[in-house]
């Protein structure tokens, strides 16, 4: 496996376009997950490479940024077990100018969900994404359902703006009693984690509620109380379309119900597909 921490080391390492799965680092069964999709993916010969990067324009709250687990070691040793041909990590000067001036926008599906409590938030993904495929010029690229708002974009912008890149979906990884997995999950109190797979329950819950009552209106308000605890404290819940991310007014088309849940200053996210 490669290590490479620049963008001409990377060029020199990458002898073929490879399968991408970009992330975080504080890699867990999750990234693993994508790592595995991606290699079924390139096959057996192909390519499979990971990004490593705490991108900081994508973080509105410094203090996420700051407490972002950070564990390249343990990260590299899990990309090698799991057969990893290049791993690129770069530092934040290798990524961005001190001067940059240009950043990707995305007007439309960024609007709702997370976009709209977490200003730039997408900005910032949008951006770093559109560099990492420049830098590595994958053939495809492994993203996960969890971030169900992100993959939408993601996808949006190598439609427009015309991107070579097959974008992967891959399905949520979950713990056994359901929490989403999340390099977040590290970070709640022994009483908070056992307290979170109640967002996990609530959203499968909310489909037998469509069947019996099929407005959105109830299905928000029990699904709502189900996941409230004394706990916890709901950023949002909402019910969009499928391919637009806009409230949806019923079932009539794909929709998906979607949460962000705080635990103290740990920040959750889930759907399901409805």
């Amino acid at each position: 496996m490669r290590v490479v921490h620049t963008v001409p080391e990377l060029r020199q390492a990458l002898a073929r376009p490879p399968v991408l799965v970009p992330t975080m680092g504080a890699l867990h069964a999750g990234h693993l997950a994508l790592i595995d999709r991606a290699r079924a993916a390139a096959g057996p010969e192909g390519c499979v490479a990971v990004s490593i990067f705490v991108n900081p324009i994508q973080f509105d709250r410094a203090a996420d940024l700051e407490a972002y687990p950070r564990t390249l070691e343990s990260d590299l040793e899990k990309c090698r077990a799991a057969g990893v041909d290049v791993v690129f990590a770069p530092a934040a000067d290798a990524m961005y100018f001190p001067d940059r001036s240009v950043t990707v926008l995305e007007h439309s599906l960024s609007k709702t969900l997370c976009g709209a409590t977490r200003p730039g938030h997408f900005d910032g993904v949008c951006t770093v994404v559109l560099k990492l495929f420049h830098q590595f010029r994958p053939a495809a690229a492994v993203f996960g359902e969890k971030d169900f708002q992100q993959l939408a974009i993601i996808r949006r912008m190598v439609r427009d703006l015309d991107v070579p890149v097959e974008i992967i979906a891959a399905p949520t990884v979950r713990e056994p009693d359901g929490l989403a997995m999340s390099s977040r999950n590290v970070r709640l109190t022994p009483e908070q984690r056992a307290d979170a797979p109640r967002i996990r329950q609530a959203l499968v819950a909310a489909d037998s509620i469509r069947q019996a009552q099929p407005g959105p209106t109830a299905v928000l308000e029990r699904t709502r109380a189900a996941i409230a605890s004394p706990l916890n404290r709901i950023d949002y819940l909402e019910l969009v379309d499928a391919e637009t991310l806009q409230p949806a007014p019923g079932f009539s088309r794909p929709t998906v119900l979607a949460t962000a849940v705080f635990y103290g200053d740990v920040r959750l996210i889930d759907n399901i597909r409805l």
